[in-house]
């Protein structure tokens, strides 16, 4: 098996070097292959949609789990999935949903959308980008495969010490877990800083920090946070691969660790990173409150001000996820009162969401519908999290189905409907046909009701003291009827995403065309064709407003004034090396999960081969000349 490997990686390592330059005739050859124009493209939409349709994969897979999960749970002393499986099957639906689908699926919705929103051609590093998205999808693949070869991690999507060290768990499935998640999180933070720096330098002309769409405000704030929250997990992964791979004693108490330095790196990393995956939803439903209650978001400067407190206050925050670990009286009221402090530039946001609808003329589409039904279901979430504050009642919720019903009204609330709303909205954008507003509306009642009777019984499984993790419980202590319950409406939510998978492939084949301004939106990327060109922009728009489309249209005209003279565009080339680099680190992972040294140094020769042969290749891009350029008028 490794001498396979070893090949693999050795034929790999020759394509990458071949295909650097050395053999174009090769290049010329497959490039007009649409499989391979979608591996090397380092356009933005399309990576956009790639994020889209790989997360959409874990999330199909993780939705699986949920689902089985919940069939365990439908009966008392139920056999169906029990033991070590169990152990996996919530351990993958936590990790997967967390690192695989919610940001992932906001950082495809943020490809396609921030660049044409601040009227740029495409982010700062196009490269970057497409290595960013290739290094998320392998590391996705990596843990995956882990239920084919080995066994899954069983230690929980946290992965707390001791649980996850040897001794506990001899088998390759942790490795599998700090592995994959640090090449998946490599992708993470080269994204993040991508984002960074293109919402910072790449603005259209005019377009101040205060003129900045609600969904670019977030994405800034966001990609800060993954800049900051990221390193202290990788230095976590890293430590616990140490300990897993090379016996270091980091959280082995017996050598002279300490198990609660995991929980403390771990948490670090994952307060902020709810913020990470919540925020963009915000300004999800920001743009589509806005667009859909024909109204400027209410109080547009406090809610930029509430997203950066929360950004800054979401690092402050941590420990309430160890209030039972017995740090003492006063680091838990400090994090208690911190915890209390943040729902307040939250309540403010949504008042201002509540707000623009007030008194607007609200259309319900089926994105509406998500954003608003978001706003019921994200104060429940946000109210049971105050309770959670409250140390005393913690130690009582703590490890409960409390916890559990909490963070699924967050997360789902939040980030899920986030999603699907920015999907409904956006989805003419980058496909230019529409979604079917009926199949679409089935779509939201069987979800929304679905998940309401699927997570709203957990609040009082937990308070009569049912523990999370478990996989079966005794009958006759009240507990039946509500697990049951809990049960159907996964059932529910199920077929509520069947109707949206039929409706994308209805959309794509019978789809009704769209136009480039099928809502009457407010922010650029209406004011460009439905999909965009390659180019977006054949002249860089002049802002002179906040939402300057709809200032535009106010003013009678049917394009924004240019800032630039139209002339040649220059657009960077596509590039096969961010996939061939990614093979290399995805052998390379798999070698060390098996402690085959061997095939984890070549796949790592292979990474350092490729980024050399970057190193010197002299890639200027192209130029689109004015007379390629569609629908430009003459000047």
């Amino acid at each position: 098996m490794a001498t396979l490997i070893v090949i693999i990686v050795m034929a790999l390592f020759v394509f990458g070097i071949w295909t650097g330059g050395y053999n174009t005739r090769f290049l010329e050859r497959v490039r007009g292959n649409w499989l391979w124009e979608w591996i090397t493209t380092v356009d933005h939409k399309k990576i956009g949609i790639l994020y889209l349709i790989a997360s959409g994969l874990f999330f199909t897979i993780a939705g699986l789990q949920a689902l089985l999960i919940r069939l365990q749970l439908m009966f008392p002393n139920n056999q169906l999935i029990v033991g070590d499986t169990y152990n996996q099957l919530f351990t993958m639906h936590g990790l997967t949903m967390i690192f695989l689908v919610a940001l992932p699926a906001l950082f495809g919705l943020m490809n396609v959308v921030i660049p044409l929103q601040i009227g740029a051609r495409d982010v700062a590093f196009p490269f970057l980008n497409s290595l960013g998205f290739w290094l998320y999808f392998a590391g996705g693949l990596l843990v995956n495969i882990s239920w084919l070869f080995g066994g899954a991690p069983d230690g929980g999507w946290t992965a707390y010490a001791t649980l996850v060290l040897n001794e506990f768990s001899p088998g390759p499935g942790i490795n599998y877990y700090t592995l994959g998640l640090q090449i998946a999180g490599l992708g993470s933070l080269i994204s993040g800083i991508n984002f960074l720096v293109t919402i910072i330098n790449m603005r259209a002309p005019g377009m101040t920090y205060l003129r900045m769409p609600m969904l670019t405000w977030t994405g800034l704030v966001t990609s800060a946070l993954v800049l900051f929250a990221f390193p202290p997990l990788t230095a976590g992964l890293f430590m616990m691969m140490f300990e897993r791979l090379f016996d270091a004693n980091f959280f082995t108490t017996a050598g002279g660790g300490n198990v609660l330095i995991w929980q403390h790196i771990f948490w670090i990393f994952g307060h902020p990173e709810v913020y990470i995956i919540v925020l963009p939803a915000f300004g999800i439903f920001s743009e589509v409150i806005s667009t859909f209650s024909k109204k400027r978001i209410f109080g547009y400067t406090s809610m930029v001000f509430a997203v950066v407190l929360i950004g800054f206050l979401g690092f402050m925050v941590w420990v309430h996820h160890m209030f039972t670990v017995g740090l003492g009286p006063v680091a838990n009221t400090i994090f208690a009162i911190a915890t209390m402090a943040i729902a307040v530039p939250t309540g403010i946001k949504v008042f201002n969401w509540i707000f623009t609808m007030w008194g607007g003329r609200i259309r319900f589409t089926t994105a509406m519908l998500f954003a608003a039904g978001f706003i019921v279901v994200f104060v429940m979430g946000g109210v049971t999290g105050v309770m959670l504050s409250v140390v005393p009642a913690n130690f009582q919720f703590h490890d409960t189905y409390f916890v559990v019903a909490h963070f699924h009204y967050v997360m789902i609330g939040g980030t899920i409907l986030g999603v699907i709303a920015g999907t409904y909205y956006w989805w003419p954008k980058m496909f230019g046909r529409l979604l079917s507003e009926k199949l679409g509306k089935w779509h939201f009642w069987l979800f929304y009701l679905g998940f309401h009777l699927t997570f709203f019984p957990q609040h009082f499984l937990g308070l009569i003291g049912m523990p999370r993790r478990h996989f079966t419980y005794e009958a006759g202590q009240g507990l039946d009827g509500m697990n049951f319950w809990s049960s159907v409406g996964t059932i529910f939510m199920t077929l509520g995403l069947l109707f949206f998978l039929y409706n994308v492939v209805w959309s794509l084949t019978k789809g009704k065309k769209a136009g480039s301004d099928p809502w009457d939106g407010r922010t650029l990327e209406w004011s460009v064709s439905s999909p965009p060109p390659e180019y977006n922009f054949a002249q860089i728009p002049l802002v002179q407003s906040l939402d300057a489309w709809w200032a535009a249209k106010a003013e009678g005209l049917d394009r924004l004034p240019a800032a630039e003279p139209l002339g040649p565009v220059h657009m960077p080339s596509p590039s096969h090396l961010p996939f061939v680099m990614t093979l290399g680190f995805f052998i390379s992972g798999f070698g060390f999960v098996f402690h085959a040294w061997a095939v984890g140094a070549l796949g790592l020769l292979v990474v350092f081969a490729t980024m050399f042969v970057r190193s010197f290749q002299e890639d200027h891009g192209y130029h689109i000349q004015p007379e390629e350029l569609k629908g430009v008028e003459s000047p």
